[in-house]
């Protein structure tokens, strides 16, 4: 597969700590369905390059249509992100260069750019779901941009590194499930099978991009972006809700975000 799978533990069920509203009380919770209910979305068939940039640029404009009416109905001003498709690591994105190993994708908040790693493994994917839930997973990431929360995440220090990573936790986690809002939202218009969407939440959701948070720990994966359990538990969360009201992860309890 080209994302990577990280098994998770339960936990006892604990309080989420208290968040800003610009996090918990954020008024795109109270935007509504999507009600963005069909995407052109075009077959990969030969798996080339321009195929999936093709591909990936489609949906990139479903996602627009999809999304500006809810942020600007939550008050917040509407801008599109830029977007990058690269055949090999190593390009400039804006928060560093793209890094080997492990990341498909990822979003840069000081230059609201998505970058997404064409490898290999996912072109011979072809026509896998996971082309477009991964590029909402990063879309998620700007709707977070706009609505303010990046800027009131906690910096990075030795101190503080528990409250940096349940933070990053949430942030990844929530994404996760935007992208389920979006695909469920479009659902029906795909003509695919429930079984492709659900082996994805079977198998902890589109894995591991790298949203920068300061910080280099070993095992970054889950305990940065939450373990496979909650990440697919997430994702159809999203997808069975089709609004972001049901992505509010700054309000779960710890065991919902380990």
């Amino acid at each position: 597969m080209a994302s990577l799978l990280f098994a998770g533990t339960a936990h006892a069920a604990t309080a989420a700590p208290a968040y800003k509203p610009v996090l918990a009380k954020s008024p795109i919770y109270k935007t509504g369905k999507l009600g963005f209910d069909s995407c052109p979305e075009p077959k990969v068939q030969s798996g080339t390059l321009d195929e999936v940039k093709g591909y990936l640029n489609v949906v990139l404009d479903c996602l627009n249509a999809a999304w500006e009416p809810k942020v600007k109905k939550a008050g917040f001003k509407f801008t599109k992100p830029t977007m990058q498709v690269i055949a090999k690591p190593g390009a400039q994105t804006g928060c560093g260069k793209f890094p080997e190993g492990g990341v498909q994708a990822l979003y840069c908040s000081t230059n609201n750019k998505i970058t997404y790693f064409a490898s290999s493994n996912l072109v011979e994917e072809q026509n896998d779901l996971m082309l477009m839930l991964v590029l909402a997973h990063e879309y998620g990431h700007h709707i977070q941009q706009l609505t303010g929360m990046f800027k009131v995440m906690t910096p990075y220090n030795r101190k503080n590194e528990a409250r940096v990573l349940d933070e990053s936790r949430r942030l990844e986690l929530q994404a996760e499930c935007l992208s389920g809002v979006f695909t469920g939202s479009v659902w029906h218009s795909l003509g695919r099978q429930q079984s492709e969407f659900d082996y994805w939440v079977r198998n902890g959701g589109t894995g591991l991009d790298l949203s920068a948070i300061g910080v280099k720990v070993d095992n970054w994966g889950e305990k940065t972006h939450g373990n496979a359990k909650n990440t697919g538990v997430w994702l159809k969360r999203g997808f069975d809700t089709e609004s972001a009201g049901g992505c509010n992860t700054w309000n779960a309890p710890k065991s919902q975000v380990s």
